[in-house]
């Protein structure tokens, strides 16, 4: 896509998807510098005055009530984002880290953070020559927003910390120097306004919910292909069944599965002698569950894409037409919208994943599975097949099945009481991840068993759409003669999906 422009707009997740992982170049808006000087002069009014307003000239949280000097108001901004940079644990990945500078430099260009237009301005250039600092993903409860990834995010940009930089781990400082950037000296209201907001768990939960949605399209084709690869019937897709219980996702999908299947000789072979009356629910019931999953994953699409473009910071600065003007505090940097979407995410993901598991089981089990070898094993007894396969899926739901548990109904009281509910978004967002992780393996286990299962209704063919997909499979995987080690397949399966190498055959 061209440059995008921006205007602190909402985000759609094919634009921060462009932006974190294909290197889309970012602008500001002419509009947006305007308005981020207006709220500016306003912070500038306000220090001339001597007034006393939360998060300019005062502490911060439990020490709100401590009035601070105005020689002070510089190494305030500075001891907040040293004192808050505690984050643990591994760093967020390349396209996290992108994804949280777009969406940070966005809500700074709304105009309602009282920063100078040269902090937004970094951040974009941070963006366009590829620094991105080192993020650890761990020590955010949520509110007040992502403090703690969002202050190593603010190391970075006064010098500090560390970043990423043509594939070297740099100190913060020489990462700028090395990319021709200069670091900036905060002043005030400016720490603050880097720090409070939910860009962490917005970027981490955006990136997958893009993943999620790929993946929910995909176990339609990996589905079909089972469907195929067991004799089963498309008529629980007929389009009257779907009319009329009509959730638009369940529509979706079993026009999807449909259309995949059309033409497919395999069908055509046992049309006419096919005694049974329907399939198992794993088959049969395939628009009812990837349909609703679709609609949680749009449910969760739409929060995200109004968190992109919305001001989350504290206290928010609303310039006045005519010299007049507020700073208000308020709460927008709490994540219970997000951490209520990322939960139910994580239900329908993890739900995903068990129907999946279950279409492999009934390729592999041969008290079920249509006439099928054992494991789908040329010699089964002597080689095992894919019988470990079905483990791995088995052990990948569990942990699934554990991580979607509510991690927004966890609320534990921080800052001294003060701030005494959270959100635990940034939880609900890396446990998002990592289910769309587990599912996308389990996914590529399926594709793998149903490749191997429609080799042996040869030399009948399915539809042109399911050997098109087979025919990708096979250029990432080949076949199975003999029993080998599956775990590089698995991996390399599952990285082709997360790479978009499947996407056309989602159609």
């Amino acid at each position: 896509m061209n440059n995008l422009i921006l205007n602190g707009q909402a985000l759609s997740l094919h634009e921060i998807d462009a932006v974190a992982l294909a290197g889309c170049r970012v602008e500001v808006a002419g509009e947006a510098f305007r308005r981020v000087k207006e709220s500016r002069d306003l912070i500038e009014s306000i220090l001339a005055a001597g007034e006393t307003v939360y998060g300019v000239n005062t502490g911060f949280g439990k020490l709100a009530d401590v009035r601070i000097p105005g020689d002070k108001l510089a190494e305030l901004q500075i001891n907040l984002v040293r004192s808050h940079a505690g984050g643990v644990g591994e760093p967020l990945a390349e396209g996290e880290a992108r994804a949280m500078l777009l969406l940070r430099a966005n809500v700074l260009a709304k105009g309602f953070s009282g920063v100078r237009t040269e902090l937004l301005e970094l951040l974009v250039g941070l963006l366009n020559v590829g620094v991105h600092p080192v993020i650890p993903e761990k020590g955010s409860v949520g509110a007040s927003g992502d403090l703690a990834p969002l202050a190593h995010l603010a190391l970075v940009v006064v010098g500090e910390g560390e970043a990423f930089y043509r594939g070297e781990r740099l100190a913060g400082g020489e990462a700028l120097r090395r990319a021709g950037l200069t670091a900036l000296q905060l002043t005030a209201k400016e720490g603050l306004a880097l720090l409070n907001g939910t860009q962490a768990m917005t970027a981490v939960g955006a990136l997958a919910t893009a993943r999620a949605q790929r993946v929910v399209e995909l176990c339609d084709l990996s589905g079909a292909m089972s469907l195929e690869a067991l004799m089963g019937t498309p008529a629980a897709f007929d389009e009257r069944i779907h009319l009329a219980r009509p959730h638009t996702g369940q529509i979706a999908a079993a026009e999807h599965l449909m259309r995949l299947m059309e033409g497919s000789e395999i069908r055509e072979s046992h049309r006419e002698h096919d005694s049974r009356v329907q399939d198992a629910y794993c088959l049969r019931c395939m628009p009812q569950v990837h349909g609703a999953v679709r609609g949680v994953l749009e449910h969760v699409a739409g929060v995200l894409q109004t968190e992109a473009g919305s001001a989350t910071d504290n206290p928010l600065v609303f310039p006045g037409k005519s010299g007049g003007g507020a700073v208000i505090s308020g709460g927008n940097f709490h994540g219970a919208p997000l951490s209520y979407a990322f939960d139910y995410a994580a239900l329908a993901m993890t739900d995903l994943a068990g129907i999946t598991e279950r279409r492999v089981d009934r390729l592999l089990n041969p008290d079920i599975n249509e006439g099928l070898p054992a494991f789908l094993s040329l010699d089964p007894g002597l080689s095992s097949g894919f019988m470990i396969a079905q483990i791995v899926a088995a052990a990948l739901i569990n942990e699934c099945q554990v991580l979607s548990h509510p991690s927004s109904t966890g609320s534990i009281p921080t800052d001294g009481g003060k701030e005494d509910h959270v959100s635990m978004g940034m939880t609900g967002a890396i446990k998002l991840r990592h289910i769309v992780e587990h599912t996308e393996r389990i996914l590529a286990i399926e594709l793998m068993c149903a490749a191997q299962a429609l080799e042996f209704r040869r030399p009948l063919k399915s539809s042109a759409r399911i050997e098109g997909a087979y025919d990708a499979v096979r250029t990432v995987i080949p076949h199975l003669e003999r029993d080998r080690v599956l775990a590089p397949d698995i991996e390399a399966l599952a990285a082709a999906i997360r790479a978009g190498e499947l996407d056309a055959w989602r159609e």
